[in-house]
């Protein structure tokens, strides 16, 4: 049963996104020495404890994710032997994603947040703890395990806005770029670290290891979320919250929707990883061991680029550095394509992981200061249908690309168009390029 009590003070929640910053600082951010500031700022897990508890429970569930994630492709290879029915559990996760993303972002703007995390992180552990129960059983039936994943992905999808949306409540608004950060650096995290655990734990000790770590990692963000205060959508709610209020707030916040649009085009035209595999013979004569390297460049590229996060604070153009680190993460995959030297490629890619990053931190931002809380919930709903469905989108084009040409040719032309992407959207909304972090606007 999940817990229903909370501290009970909380609907009057002062709202930190309206917090001024502190005299004397520029920016509300204080003056540190030049080799503090080269680091990710530590600030929102000093100061604030219940951001501190949120981003612990993350990073230690995020780690136990990704390990069932490996446990569960191993699982189904091991009883199917077939590479396709392995590629399926991606299938089963991406359909609840894109299905529940939305209508989650609309319940976060309509209930406590706080509880719909709540539930949604039982959910998630109820999974685990039944994945970790079928291994120990020897319950040898690959239809459990793809239902397993796709009613994982729907409990993700439905709490995750809920989660995200949390985070200006949390935090004063010169804290929101720090945090952001932060959150970056537990989710790469979880994608460096938990498949490495991963692997090490089932090669040890069976699969059913690696689930019921991640069974009892949840309680990290269980505890996280009970100790929160109330979190119900500030602003005046006429009725139910709609999904199609949201998009259509999108369309009228030419701001906000400048900052999508720009991350579709990287992930649609600069996201080569469907070629990786081709890309690892015919630019390296490489294997599989090549291809992991090509996989887990960005990554840790991400992981560097939030670790030496400090400066990101400091940025109030946060509309020109969406776009330059767009760029740069263009450009980057643009050179991958061109030069075929593994060793420079990786580092490309951590370039472009780099830069990744960079985008990500101040489009969470700008998500969250511009947007008013009461359609925060749905702007993050459908932010994960963008993140979960614009791979796929590019995974389309690198290979439709690539099959009328070569791989060479499909990374090069991606990276390039990704490019004339931003200047098209920077020609055409200069107002984004104008935008001031200090007097946010929509």
């Amino acid at each position: 049963m999940v817990p229903t009590g909370a501290p009970a003070a909380a609907d009057s929640l002062a709202v930190p996104s309206e917090t001024p910053d502190p005299p004397g600082t520029p920016g509300g951010i204080p003056a540190l020495p030049w080799y503090r500031r080269a680091f990710a700022d530590l600030s929102p897990l000093r100061e604030h404890p219940d951001y501190r508890r949120v981003w612990s429970g993350q990073a230690v569930s995020s780690i136990g994710q990704q390990m069932t994630a490996v446990a569960v492709s191993v699982q189904v290879y091991d009883l199917t032997g077939s590479a396709f029915a392995t590629g399926l559990v991606g299938l089963f996760s991406l359909v609840p994603l894109v299905a529940f993303g939305l209508y989650g972002g609309a319940i976060a703007d309509t209930v406590d947040r706080r509880k719909l995390g709540l539930v949604g992180s039982a959910g998630l552990a109820a999974v685990s703890a039944l994945l970790a129960a079928q291994a120990l059983a020897g319950f040898h039936a690959v239809a459990v395990l793809y239902a397993a994943v796709a009613v994982q992905a729907g409990f993700f999808a439905l709490s995750s806005p809920a989660r995200s949306a949390m985070i200006p409540r949390l935090v004063p608004a010169h804290r929101l770029p720090a945090a952001n950060a932060l959150n970056t650096v537990s989710m790469n995290l979880g994608l460096t670290v938990g498949p490495m655990l991963g692997g090490v734990l089932i090669g040890a000790f069976g699969v059913q290891s690696a689930y019921l770590v991640d069974t009892v990692a949840f309680t990290a963000t269980l505890y996280a979320m009970w100790r929160l205060p109330a979190m119900r959508p500030l602003g005046e709610r006429k009725g139910r919250a709609s999904v199609l209020d949201g998009l259509r707030f999108l369309r009228e916040q030419p701001n906000l929707r400048t900052s999508f649009l720009a991350d579709l085009a990287a992930m649609i035209f600069g996201m080569p990883r469907a070629l990786f595999p081709a890309i690892a013979v015919t630019f390296y004569a490489g294997d599989a061991r090549t291809v992991g390297l090509l996989v887990s460049a960005p990554a840790v590229g991400a992981l560097i680029g939030a670790l030496f996060s400090g400066w990101v604070g400091r940025v109030h153009r946060q509309g020109v550095a969406i776009l330059a680190a767009v760029s740069a993460w263009g450009l980057a995959i643009a050179a991958f394509g061109a030069l075929h030297n593994l060793w420079l490629g990786l580092l490309l890619l951590a370039v472009a992981g780099c830069a990744d990053t960079v985008s990500m931190i101040f489009r969470n931002t700008m998500m969250q200061v511009a947007a008013p809380d009461e359609m925060r919930g749905r702007l993050q709903g459908i932010f994960i249908v963008v993140v979960a469905g614009g791979p796929r989108l590019g995974d389309f084009e690198s290979g439709a690309v690539a099959a009328l040409s070569n791989p060479a040719t499909s990374v090069l032309t991606g990276g390039l168009a990704c490019v004339a992407c931003v200047l098209l959207l920077a020609a055409r909304r200069p107002a984004f390029l104008r935008y001031d972090a200090r007097h946010p606007t929509p």
